[in-house]
């Protein structure tokens, strides 16, 4: 059942990946993203990794689609909108350059082998038996990677203050 079930979330997130690129209007768009982030919070439920599934429907889908639906909205992109590049050979191009990247990173993964896996699962195990499951995140994240952690948070600053700006209104 559950691998019935993973099937149909991943084939429910790749069909949602396909609606952001192919959908005609931004708002389109935008729900088809909600589409594919909620198939993957489901995926990450399956994988018992509930922590990760309600991150990523609480701020991804929640939060940052919420702020992406209100720049479209102050940008206006929903009315007489052109499209920049014109179907076609683009939209082949673009699906051979992620299918070759997808080829890799299989042929990638399938190299890894399964004791790489176990050797991975044992050491996530130590860390949530030392700090619980939300330590075991939390440690690396405010230690290791708290460089690109602000890097990240300065990027999302960024992009709201140049949509904001890009919005502006000369009088």
């Amino acid at each position: 059942m559950v691998t019935i079930l993973f099937y149909l979330f991943a084939g429910l997130a790749i069909g949602g990946a396909i609606g952001v690129v192919m959908a005609k209007s931004p708002v389109g768009s935008l729900l088809f993203m909600v589409t594919t982030l909620a198939a993957m919070a489901a995926t990450f439920v399956l994988l018992e990794a509930h922590f990760l599934a309600a991150i990523q429907i609480i701020v991804y889908a929640g939060a940052i689609m919420v702020l992406f639906l209100f720049v479209i909205m102050l940008l206006n992109l929903g009315h007489d909108y052109q499209r920049d590049l014109k179907g076609g050979a683009f939209a082949v191009l673009s699906f051979a350059i992620v299918g070759a990247i997808s080829g890799l990173l299989a042929q990638r993964l399938g190299a890894a082998g399964s004791s790489d896996i176990t050797a991975g699962g044992v050491a996530i195990d130590a860390a949530i038996a030392e700090h619980g499951a939300i330590g075991a995140i939390a440690q690396p994240l405010y230690t290791t990677y708290v460089v690109p952690f602000e890097i990240t948070g300065i990027l999302l600053l960024v992009a709201i203050v140049g949509a904001l700006v890009l919005a502006k209104k000369e009088v």
